[in-house]
């Protein structure tokens, strides 16, 4: 079984997050993609997150319909910060026989000497780096030297390269503007309902 791992604040889950799980899925002929809100994410420790029930529900939401889209709730339910490396460890124990695929962003992977484990990460599983905007290729060559064998452990791909942002959505709902065109209605509905972001 080839299951992607798309991790994410999810804040709230967007339409570019679901055609980026769509084309990894096509273009890396994965069964499955487990999409992980994350608990608290100690990259965005700096700004306030909606709480994790809110924004599982939006997951949820969003995927409904979608057999081969899950959700995950490991690393809302655990405490502490949220690393990669303990989701992966934590997937392995769930899904032994999966081989498993982390799905995350050109500049989260120029990043990435910078993670908890990386070198450990890279044993566990592989990575399908995506573009994103404004961010150039990145060099393999170079993470080689601080993550030796990642090489062979990435699989790049050149599209989508999509501009939506979870900011530019907050922002938009804050002010009571249309996010529709954003977001599945599903979710649209929700924020409004439930006034997140005011």
């Amino acid at each position: 079984m080839k299951t992607g791992v798309f991790g994410g604040t999810f804040d709230p889950i967007h339409n570019g997050h679901l055609a980026i799980a769509e084309e990894v899925r096509s273009q890396v002929d994965l069964q499955e993609i487990w999409f992980m809100p994350a608990g608290q994410p100690w990259l965005k420790a700096e700004r306030p997150i909606s709480p994790a029930a809110q924004r599982v529900q939006m997951v949820e939401l969003a995927i409904a319909g979608k057999p081969y889209f899950k959700l995950s709730l490991v690393e809302v339910t655990r405490p502490g910060p949220s690393y990669t490396i303990d989701t992966i460890l934590e997937l392995r124990k769930q899904l032994k026989k999966a081989e498993l695929y982390f799905i995350l962003g050109w500049d989260s992977l120029l990043s990435l000497p910078l993670w908890k484990d990386a070198l450990r990460l890279i044993t566990l599983c592989r990575l399908v780096a995506i573009p994103r905007p404004g961010i150039d290729l990145p060099d393999l060559t170079v993470l080689e030297q601080s993550i030796p064998g990642i090489t062979q452990k990435v699989i790049m791909l050149e599209k989508p390269n999509l501009d939506i942002s979870a900011t530019e959505i907050r922002e938009k709902a804050a002010a009571g503007k249309p996010i529709g065109k954003l977001v599945p209605k599903s979710v649209a509905d929700y924020i409004k309902k439930n006034k997140l972001y005011r």
